[in-house]
């Protein structure tokens, strides 16, 4: 895990409460000068530690009011499989997320369509046509929540 002092899990915490905070704002927020929270802020994208910000679409106001989660196993379960599998998928228009998992199934894919009936072709025309699949679960996601943010603490 990366040294993170509190004054870079503060900074960390802020703008994660809203990613397209100013600079000004963040060292108010934080308690700091603006040009400290700068430097902290550069240090942290230089590190890693963040890697950019995303923008939040209502799906349904884009024509995609249909989330679902969907279970694959594949077939063999080789690294190539997996890996061409994972590409392939994280490609797809309808794609929000892949999970490589362990246990039961490989990958879970979040996928947000127009409506029940894309989402049965996403599956059926889709996924199961391809060789490489094993098995396909598929839960329809009633509702998203997301939470605000990782919670981070201070190592040092």
């Amino acid at each position: 895990m990366a040294d993170l002092d509190g004054l870079d899990v503060a900074i960390l915490a802020a703008l994660q409460t809203n990613a397209r905070m100013t600079n000004r704002e963040v060292a108010a927020r934080v308690g700091v000068s603006p040009t400290t929270a700068l430097d902290r802020t550069r240090a942290l994208r230089r590190r890693g530690i963040i890697r950019g910000a995303t923008l939040d679409i209502d799906l349904p106001s884009v024509g995609r009011g249909v989330q679902a989660l969907i279970s694959v196993r594949v077939r063999p379960p080789s690294r190539d499989v997996i890996e061409a599998f994972r590409d392939w998928v994280s490609d797809l228009p309808e794609t929000l997320g892949v999970f490589v998992v362990s246990g039961d199934v490989d990958f879970v894919i979040h996928v947000a369509v127009a409506d029940n009936d894309a989402l049965y072709a996403f599956v059926i025309d889709r996924l199961t046509e391809r060789e490489e699949i094993a098995d396909v679960r598929t839960t329809v996601v009633y509702e998203h929540l997301r939470g605000p943010g990782i919670g981070v603490t201070p190592t040092r």
